[in-house]
């Protein structure tokens, strides 16, 4: 199961340099970010390092994560906007439209994607209990309220919704509930999924077209964005009444708490430092080596 996770991080990023990296440097660059950016930070946050969970901690705390928002999303996120800016636009971007060709596949995806979150989510607590049904169910409200807020600021905006619009809410609702799915209850997964559809709609739109960055698959602005958004809305909406973690203890900020949203900005900084300045590093080796575009 943890092996999933390491495939599939580096696998994101490959969404932001999509038809310009050299096949060999796209392999050769996962093997080495998964073993040295990926598995560092996967026994950081899960396996007592120094981004574990500890409510004794006066100073840091640790990452509330329960299924990969620091150790996935927002790792791969910004690896990914170091990769976009490093390797360069595709040709002809941003003049020429570099809309999906096929939106029936692309909603057939996004509808599996949605389905296999299930498993993502639910299956981090490796128990079937109480709690895996409620990590179940919040993913699928998270994912639910993305591709309505989503679909509802392009009505608002451009004056009609799209089918490419709701799939990407409903995946930026699915990353922003990720590290939050086994801490809150059904009620703040909505609110939660609609704040990330509408956030990463600005990102994916306003954000990238400021910077001027091309995220072909807008990695950054749905994963390093609604990632980024669920670490933080975490240490807002964790509750005990979802995983007495604490010992009776309040645990979110809506329960009096306020270490645990600190422990989870001072995660999601280390992480953000962590993974893009390694990240570049990592291209630039590999850029010498085999070449990257």
């Amino acid at each position: 199961f943890q092996g999933m996770f390491f495939i599939i991080t580096p696998a994101l990023i490959c969404g932001a340099f999509a038809e310009r990296m050299k096949f060999s440097a796209m392999v050769l660059f996962s093997l080495i970010w998964g073993i040295l950016i990926y598995c560092p930070l996967c026994h950081w946050v899960w396996d007592g390092g120094i981004l574990a969970y500890n409510a004794d901690s006066a100073i840091m705390g640790g990452a509330l994560d329960f299924a990969g928002g620091t150790v996935v999303h927002i790792s791969s996120g910004i690896s990914a906007l170091v990769a976009a800016v490093l390797i360069g636009p595709r040709m002809g971007y941003p003049n020429e439209p570099h809309q999906p060709h096929n939106l029936t596949y692309t909603a057939l995806g996004a509808s599996m994607l949605w389905f296999g979150w299930f498993g993502f989510n639910a299956g981090s607590e490796l128990l079937s209990d109480e709690l895996t049904s409620s990590a179940f169910a919040v993913t699928h409200f998270s994912a639910a309220a993305g591709a309505v807020a989503w679909a509802m600021t392009e009505w608002t905006l451009n004056g009609k919704p799209t089918v490419l619009g709701a799939s990407s809410g409903a995946v930026a609702g699915l990353v922003c509930i990720t590290p939050a799915a086994g801490f809150v209850q059904p009620m703040p997964a909505f609110v939660m999924g609609a704040a990330a559809g509408i956030l990463c709609y600005f990102a994916c739109s306003m954000l990238k077209r400021r910077l001027r960055y091309d995220d072909a698959l807008d990695a950054f602005g749905v994963h390093g964005v609604g990632g980024t958004l669920g670490a933080i809305l975490t240490g807002v909406f964790a509750t005990r009444a979802c995983w007495d973690i604490n010992g009776g203890k309040p645990l979110g900020l809506i329960e009096g708490n306020t270490q645990t949203i600190i422990g989870q900005t001072v995660a999601v900084l280390i992480t953000f430092a962590f993974a893009g300045i390694g990240t570049f590093i990592i291209l630039k080796l590999v850029d010498l080596v085999v070449g990257l575009r």
